[in-house]
Parts: C-alpha cells; sequence; structure tokens
C-alpha cells in the first residue's frame, strides 16, 4: 500500500514539474479595443488555438521566441514573434468576411465553430426587432399572434417549445424564461432587448451543457450586450401600417478604465390587421464597464421595458370561407395586454493567468397583463369567452463560475465550476373570465408563487493530441410553494435533479472535426401542477444524443451535420389558458441538421439550414400518436452582400413544411415559404437602408391551433383550424445619423 501511494505521489509531483510556463496574450479590435473571441493563433503554422471569450489564449511554446499568426473572421491577418516572458495584447484591424480564417477544429478546443458565425450574421444583416434576434439560432422558427407584444411562440428540432418551455434563453447572463408563469411556462419575452446592442449570441442544441440549467432540453440561446459604443447613433425608421422606430445610442463615458453608455428605443406600428393595434414600445438601456486593476472589472447593468397593444387573436377559417370576415380581422378585437421588465444586474470578473473567477447579482421586476379569447362564444354565449391573465412578479438570482488551466506533458485540462441560485416570487397571479377587460365574471385560479432554484454544476475540458473529452455533471434543487387564494391548503413541494453529460471530440485536422454529444437535460413544471399533485413529476427528464461533423472541404466552403436523438419523461402540464392539469406521456424525437456556408465571390456569402425532425408520442396508438406542431421539415438561407465601399444587402428565405395540427393528422397546419430583403448604404456619418418583410406578398399563416369554437349565434361549435394571418409586403425606410 506504501508503495502504491508513492508511486501515486511521484507521479503527481512529476506531472506538476512538467507544467511549463505558457504564454498568454489577449486579442482586440483595435478600434473598439473589445476582446475578440474565437481569434485563431498558429504557432509555427502547426499548431492551432482559439482565443477565449475575452480574447484571452494559453499556449505551450517550445522556444522562448516564437512565430505566430492571428487570424480572425471580419479582421485582417497578423503575424509577429511573441516571446513568454510576459502578458501581450494585441491589436487586429477590422475588414469584410472571410470564410478562409475560420478554423473549424483546434486541438484542444471543443468550442462550436457557428458561434463565431453568428457576429457575421448580426454584421451582415441587422436584426429588424428583437424577436428577429431568435432567428439567429439555426433551425428555429418563431410565431406571433397576440399584436406583437405577447412573447413569440418558438418551433426547434420537432418541438412546439409554446413561449420557451423547452430552450432556456438569457441576455448577459440573467434568464428570460419565466417560471410558472400565468400564460404559460417557460415564457420567455425578448422584446426589452434592443437589438442593436447586442455584441453576440452564443447558442446550442440539445441538453448538452453544464452551464445551462432548467429548460435546456432542445436547446439555448444566450445573448451578449455590447461593453461599448464605437459610435453615438440616432435612427429613425418609418413604414407601412402607420410603423415607426426610433433609436438613440450615446456613448457617456469613454476613458481607459471607465466605458459607459445609454440606448433607448421607441415603437409604434398599427400592423396589417383592420382593427389597429395601437402597439407601443418603449425601452431604456444602459451599461457601464469600470476596469478596477489588471486583473478585476466590475460591470453594472439597467434596464426598463414597457409595452401595451390591441390585438386581433386567431380566428376561424369558416369565418373567413363564408365572408364574415377577411384574412385581417378579428371576431374579437378586444385582445390585447400591457406587460413591462425592469433589470439591475452588478457582475464582477476577476482574471489571472489559468485562473477566472465571475460573480453575478441580478434582480428583475416583472409585470404582465393579457386578455385574450379563442374560444369566443363556446363557453359563455352571452358574454363570450374572454380571458384575463395577470401578474407581478420579483426574480432575484446570482451566477458564480471559477474557471481554471492546467498542462501536464501531453494533457491539457481545462476545468469549470459553477454555482448559483434564483429565486421567483409571483403577487396575484390570476386566470379570470372577464367581459370588455373590465368585469371579471369568474376567478378560476388566484395565488402567489414562491419558486427558487440552486445549482452547481462542475465540467472538465480534458485534451491530448486530436480528442477532446468533456465530461460535466449538474445538481438542481428546486423548492415549489403556492399559496392558493382559492385552496388554501396547499403544502410545498421539493425536488432535486442530477444531469451528467458526457461530449467527445475528435479534431482530425484544422479542416475536419467529428463530434459525439451526450446528456440529460430537464425544464421545470409549473407550481400549480407541483403542488397540487403532490410533487409528481416535478422535474421530467429529456435525455439525448448528437452525432456530427463539422468539415470544411474547401477554403471559403463549411458544412456541418448531425444526427440526433431526444426523449422525454412524462409529465403533468399546466394549461394557463385554462387553469387545467393534463397529463402528456412520453416522447421521442429523432432527426438530422445539416448547414452550409460559402463564400463564392469575394463580397459575397451564401448560406443554407435544413432540418429535419421526427417526433412521435410514444404511449398512443399508431396514427394517433402526431405531436401538434411539431415542425417536421424547416429551412432557411439566403445570400448576403458586403463591400468596402459601404454597399451591404441580403436576399433571405424561410421555409416551413406543412404539419400535423392534432395528434391523428386530421388537420393540417399549412406551411409557408417566406422571402425578405434588406439593403443598405453606409458612409462614416450615416447610413440609409430599405427593409422588406414578404417580398413576394406571400399569403401564409403565422401561427396556427386545432381549436373547438363558437361564432356568436352559431347552433354548434366546431373544430377546425384556428390561426394568426403572417405579416403581407411590409417596406420600412431607416435613416441613421453617427457623431
Amino acid at each position: 500500500m506504501q508503495k502504491i501511494v508513492l508511486t501515486l505521489l511521484l507521479f503527481l509531483y512529476q506531472a506538476a514539474s512538467s507544467a511549463q510556463s505558457p504564454l498568454t496574450a489577449k486579442i482586440i479590435d483595435a478600434k473598439t479595443k473589445e476582446p475578440i473571441e474565437y481569434a485563431v493563433i498558429k504557432l509555427d503554422n502547426e499548431t492551432c488555438i482559439l482565443t477565449d471569450k475575452d480574447g484571452v489564449f494559453t499556449a505551450q511554446l517550445k522556444e522562448a521566441n516564437t512565430f505566430i499568426s492571428i487570424s480572425a473572421i471580419g479582421y485582417e491577418r497578423r503575424e509577429l514573434l511573441l516571446n513568454t516572458s510576459a502578458t501581450t495584447t494585441i491589436e487586429l484591424q477590422s475588414t469584410i468576411l472571410n470564410l478562409t480564417e475560420v478554423v473549424v477544429a483546434a486541438p484542444g478546443s471543443n468550442k462550436p465553430f457557428y458561434n463565431s458565425i453568428s457576429k457575421i450574421d448580426l454584421n451582415l444583416r441587422p436584426a429588424k426587432s428583437s424577436q428577429e434576434l431568435l432567428r439567429y439560432v439555426p433551425g428555429l422558427f418563431i410565431a406571433q399572434h397576440q399584436g406583437g407584444g405577447k412573447a413569440e411562440q418558438i418551433f426547434l428540432r420537432g418541438f412546439d417549445i409554446d413561449h420557451g418551455t423547452d430552450i432556456a434563453i438569457t441576455v448577459d447572463g440573467m434568464p428570460v424564461n419565466m417560471v410558472s408563469h400565468a400564460h404559460g411556462q417557460g415564457y420567455a419575452d425578448l422584446h426589452f432587448l434592443i437589438p442593436e446592442t447586442v455584441k453576440n449570441i452564443n447558442y446550442g442544441t440539445g441538453p448538452y451543457y453544464a452551464d445551462q440549467g432548467n429548460f435546456n432540453t432542445a436547446g439555448y440561446a444566450a445573448f451578449e450586450t455590447k461593453n461599448k459604443l464605437e459610435q453615438n447613433r440616432i435612427q429613425v425608421e418609418a413604414g407601412m401600417f402607420e410603423t415607426i422606430r426610433t433609436l438613440g445610442m450615446f456613448q457617456l463615458m469613454n476613458k481607459q478604465k471607465h466605458h459607459a453608455y445609454i440606448a433607448a428605443e421607441y415603437l409604434y406600428s398599427n400592423g396589417p390587421f383592420q382593427s389597429p393595434q395601437h402597439f407601443n414600445r418603449f425601452n431604456i438601456f444602459g451599461k457601464y464597464n469600470w476596469q478596477l486593476n489588471e486583473n478585476n472589472s466590475l460591470q453594472f447593468i439597467a434596464s426598463v421595458f414597457d409595452s401595451k397593444w390591441n390585438a386581433s387573436g386567431q380566428i376561424p377559417q369558416r369565418a373567413v370561407n363564408d365572408g364574415l370576415i377577411s384574412r385581417f380581422g378579428a371576431i374579437d378585437d378586444t385582445e390585447g395586454g400591457a406587460t413591462g421588465r425592469s433589470n439591475l444586474s452588478l457582475k464582477w470578473k476577476s482574471q489571472k493567468t489559468n485562473f477566472n473567477i465571475t460573480q453575478q447579482l441580478y434582480y428583475s421586476r416583472y409585470r404582465f397583463d393579457l386578455f385574450s379569447n379563442f374560444t369566443f362564444f363556446l363557453n359563455d354565449p352571452v358574454n363570450g369567452d374572454q380571458i384575463r391573465q395577470r401578474e407581478k412578479r420579483d426574480i432575484i438570482g446570482y451566477n458564480a463560475s471559477l474557471q481554471t488551466k492546467h498542462y501536464y506533458r501531453r494533457w491539457t485540462v481545462s476545468s469549470e465550476a459553477g454555482w448559483g441560485l434564483r429565486a421567483d416570487k409571483t403577487y396575484q397571479s390570476e386566470l379570470s373570465h372577464t367581459a370588455a377587460k373590465e368585469i371579471v365574471l369568474e376567478r378560476k385560479a388566484l395565488g402567489n408563487i414562491k419558486e427558487v432554484n440552486t445549482f452547481a454544476y462542475a465540467s472538465q475540458n480534458i485534451s491530448s493530441g486530436k480528442w477532446v473529452f468533456n465530461p460535466s455533471v449538474r445538481v438542481d434543487y428546486f423548492s415549489f410553494a403556492y399559496a392558493d387564494a382559492l385552496n388554501p391548503f396547499m403544502p410545498s413541494q421539493q425536488k432535486a435533479i442530477v444531469s451528467p453529460k458526457l461530449n467527445v471530440f475528435y479534431n482530425q485536422s484544422k479542416k475536419v472535426q467529428l463530434f459525439i454529444k451526450t446528456g440529460k437535460g430537464f425544464h421545470s413544471n409549473d407550481t400549480r401542477v407541483v403542488v397540487p399533485n403532490s410533487g409528481l413529476q416535478i422535474l421530467p427528464a429529456a435525455y439525448g444524443a448528437d452525432a456530427g461533423t463539422v468539415l470544411k472541404p474547401l477554403k471559403n466552403l463549411i458544412i456541418s451535420t448531425s444526427a440526433w436523438y431526444l426523449f422525454l419523461q412524462q409529465e403533468f402540464v399546466y394549461v394557463g389558458d385554462e387553469a387545467i392539469v393534463e397529463q402528456g406521456g412520453k416522447t421521442q424525437r429523432v432527426g438530422f441538421d445539416v448547414s452550409a456556408r460559402y463564400q463564392f465571390a469575394k463580397n459575397w456569402l451564401a448560406d443554407v439550414n435544413i432540418n429535419y425532425a421526427h417526433a412521435r408520442d410514444l404511449e398512443s396508438a399508431k396514427g394517433e400518436n402526431f405531436i401538434p406542431l411539431a415542425p417536421q421539415l424547416t429551412s432557411i438561407g439566403g445570400i448576403s452582400y458586403q463591400s468596402k465601399e459601404g454597399f451591404n444587402g441580403s436576399l433571405r428565405y424561410r421555409y416551413l413544411k406543412d404539419r400535423p395540427a392534432n395528434s391523428d393528422n386530421s388537420i393540417t397546419a399549412e406551411g409557408y415559404f417566406v422571402t425578405d430583403f434588406s439593403f443598405s448604404y453606409t458612409k462614416r456619418k450615416y447610413e440609409i437602408g430599405l427593409i422588406i418583410e414578404n417580398l413576394f406578398n406571400t399569403k401564409w399563416n403565422e401561427a396556427q391551433f386545432e381549436t373547438t369554437s363558437r361564432l356568436r349565434n352559431e347552433p354548434v361549435e366546431v373544430t377546425e383550424l384556428h390561426y394568426t394571418p403572417g405579416v403581407p409586403f411590409f417596406a420600412k425606410l431607416r435613416l441613421s445619423i453617427f457623431f
């Protein structure tokens, strides 16, 4: 036994003593001084290394002075000699896009190339709205059916995610998803995000990421805002349907250690509907960064969001066929609502060689008030079936992470540990049957919710040669409490879940990466399900696997393919529109994703994404096991142009195939093919642009549901397709002034 211990100690000593003093350098933008993520570092034209999210890379050099080559998407290549004696900061000059600078696989790295590609997308085709930002995630589709004010319905990997049940969304580390929301579990309203402030979008599909917890089953999307502005901006947009948008972005402080800016947005539109939407939204966002010293920094964020709107809602197909209303008419045009959110965030970061720690404290104040009518006069032939969903909410949270890196002979070990908590408290979460938005006819649900989620995770990146192994585990603990005003005897419930994950990458060369991803994820159920059902199926798990490759067969061509599988456990579902509990069954999804990007000329880039999913309910008979509204085949793509002279443009399409609207596929939700166009001319002091949605005026349905309804004076109820029509040809002009 003593010999074994002595041998082990000797091995550890030799491993530690073999660890060399590495070179550490930081890559930044020469103009903005912002770090450049995923820059490619070539050592002696052989080894490739990628910078991290802070623009930092660490390398073991064979000699004291080593020749390196640095490249990054959108930047000029730079070559120089580096010495290991000190930490170095290196600046790169920006230029137009160039896919030749993309390395799809680097030894010791499991970083996805598409996160760096997303920066190109933001540069080539800036988002037209906050909800448009979600479409940068390949394979993700959205639908709006409440006048632009309600969170979008999301579709991804064979999921009708509703408003966010199976995708985790964050902004600057703050969660967007709302647990136990009045309208639906995981409700994710991204409208408080001003698109021009977005610096980067990180995303991933599947439940394979230790730092992503609740709602990360189909995938996640993490938005990061800019730390500083390149220049001040005043922007005005005006278009059809009485649409106007104004934007102001102003640098308040731009010193060596202090950077601060503020952005404000106002939007008004009546939309294409016969009943004016009177949709208005106001956003104000501020960010301050303070570099305390060489290793420590503070970041403070504050934002306020407010929105009000009217809506026409979903309409039945028979009403249009019979000539009662037009496609843009309404059965009940008294729908609509109001919502708002205020955010505060304080983040501290400490960075040292091979050691980083980040801590964040955040607070959100949220309110929501929504009027809807899906069934018209089915339940109440006199007053109608209008409902009101309302809540006020406080969210307090804390996130922390510790990252380290060590070198042992041929092995590099990158470790990350994270921990934190999130506490939600709602006030008067309500579902009521109302009339004319004023009269409460019946309260169906009313109470206060308290939900707390504490978590911890550990992840290891172990690399040697061409292999990277990424084992990780996450532990989440939940506490659920519901003070039901209509049924006061409700005990609290607690539950924990362990989520292991294992990802393996084989970087065959700079042009070929193979990967296998496996993992367990989950989404929590609504507290109003958990408590009455004595905690049954509190945290239904999701088990997934991906196998794929990323290829660069030509210097300007990148292809990514993946075959995947996802299984979801049985769960209870709280239907926020009816205040009832429905029991769901086990489901299974299999599919594949294909993505390609080709720079066929110096200034031209083409891209295409194809996503297929086969989704079925495992506990229903064949032919009756379709999952309603689950997308089967989707595709997005287009052509983009960018020149040094300031001309920029894109022509893009969205395709969604017909899909079942109910479990036996007797009703079909119609697919669509929609084309959008944008063009801009940018100079140092100004920019003019044209944006056209639905260029060819395609007749399409944005949101679709199988619904049982009855119109006024209709003798019997009818079950059929109800829909919200998609926007017709819509054009707007944009003028931006820079100073």
